[in-house]
């Protein structure tokens, strides 16, 4: 990932390795929203589910 962003700084394109894992590890359907309680949670667990869900709450600060 530090390659990534030395790259022209395009670090989000290459923290996304697998679309839709979240949402798979979580039990949400592909297009639906993932509710923040859940996302919360998520983002407190170790391991890649934790990273996942702690990139993602680091996203959602990103839309305007």
């Amino acid at each position: 990932m530090k390659d990534a962003m030395k790259r022209h700084g395009k670090w989000i394109q290459a923290a996304i390795g697998k679309p839709g894992a979240l949402h798979r590890e979580l039990g949400v359907p592909a297009g639906k929203k993932i509710p923040a309680k859940k996302l919360a949670r998520a983002a407190r667990a170790p391991g890649v589910l934790g990273r996942r869900a702690r990139l993602a709450e680091t996203l959602k600060g990103f839309k305007k």
